[in-house]
């Protein structure tokens, strides 16, 4: 067994999506083989309805698939191809472009103005770019929950996991995806595929991720309590960590316990040729998909 060391950290930039909605995005539209198949991920979270009513209105994607993970309000949702509905919290949406969509997306808040979400984008390998779309829409009570006896808390989207699987299938990069809460003080050791690229994105909380012999991460002011080294490299709110090789993520929790996702996949080591939502392997087939845009060709007929 080996711990994976921390390769990077970075804290999520606030930027603007959509109509206007305000947002803070962890990586995306830089270097696409750093987290190879991962192309982007964005925190969506705020308690102004102002910041995010305008939503996300009609718009294509094509050769990727969008994963959107819901923590509180809403997310309606519908497309060019007439599918609808609403993710509600703790829902997951795991929608496969393929070939082409139009879709709109418009967040709700609760009954306190409330929005928190997730989307994260994944590539598609060459041959399964231009597959029909497809959609996987998963309630909150039907991805499974583990609880060890220390208290920490797994939700199990995507993958396989201590002994439970997650209902989300067929997805070409085999990703492993967890919502992870781990109590105050206590030392998690999570298995990872050793040939995956991992990322973990703390939004609760703080933690301490490295393995025993190199501490690595963001520098805050409080001490981390019950540790034998006075090390201030907890990992706070809207981090992300960036891990590198090896089958094992060590994480220990501050004082006020950690909330995080973590997330692998295989890297496809494509080339990518990348314009918006529109993500292909060459500039050629990604012409092709401006062109499809323009005389109204981009839905492909589906036999």
């Amino acid at each position: 067994m080996s711990f994976r060391p921390v390769k990077a950290e970075s804290l999520a930039q606030p930027t603007m999506e959509g109509a206007g909605v305000h947002l803070h995005r962890a990586f995306g539209f830089s270097d696409p083989a750093m987290l190879d198949p991962f192309l982007l991920f964005d925190d969506f979270r705020n308690d102004d309805p102002a910041a995010y009513a305008r939503g996300f209105p009609w718009h294509p994607h094509r050769g990727i698939e969008t994963i959107t993970y819901v923590l509180e309000g809403e997310v309606a949702h519908g497309d060019s191809l007439g599918n609808s509905g609403v993710l509600g919290p703790g829902s997951v949406q795991w929608m496969t472009a393929g070939s082409g969509i139009l879709h709109q997306e418009m967040p709700r808040g609760n009954a306190k103005g409330e929005m928190h979400g997730f989307q994260l984008w994944a590539n598609l390998p060459g041959r399964l770019k231009m597959t029909a779309p497809r959609y996987q829409d998963v309630g909150a009570g039907d991805i499974p929950e583990i609880i060890d006896d220390d208290g920490t808390r797994v939700r199990v989207i995507v993958g396989s996991f201590w002994g439970k699987s997650g209902p989300v299938d067929g997805i070409a990069a085999e990703p492993l995806y967890l919502d992870v809460s781990v109590p105050p003080g206590v030392t998690k050791v999570l298995p990872v595929d050793t040939y995956a690229h991992a990322f973990a994105y703390v939004f609760a909380g703080a933690a301490r991720f490295r393995d025993a012999s190199r501490p690595y991460g963001v520098r805050v002011e409080k001490e981390f309590a019950g540790e034998e080294l006075n090390i201030r490299d907890l990992s706070g709110n809207r981090t992300l960590v960036q891990f590198d090789t090896g089958d094992e993520v060590r994480v220990t929790a501050g004082d006020e316990g950690v909330r995080f996702l973590l997330i692998s996949g295989k890297p496809l080591g494509e080339p990518v040729a990348w314009h918006g939502p529109i993500v292909m392997n060459t500039q050629g087939e990604l012409r092709q998909a401006m062109r499809d845009l323009q005389n109204g060709t981009f839905i492909q007929a589906q036999h």
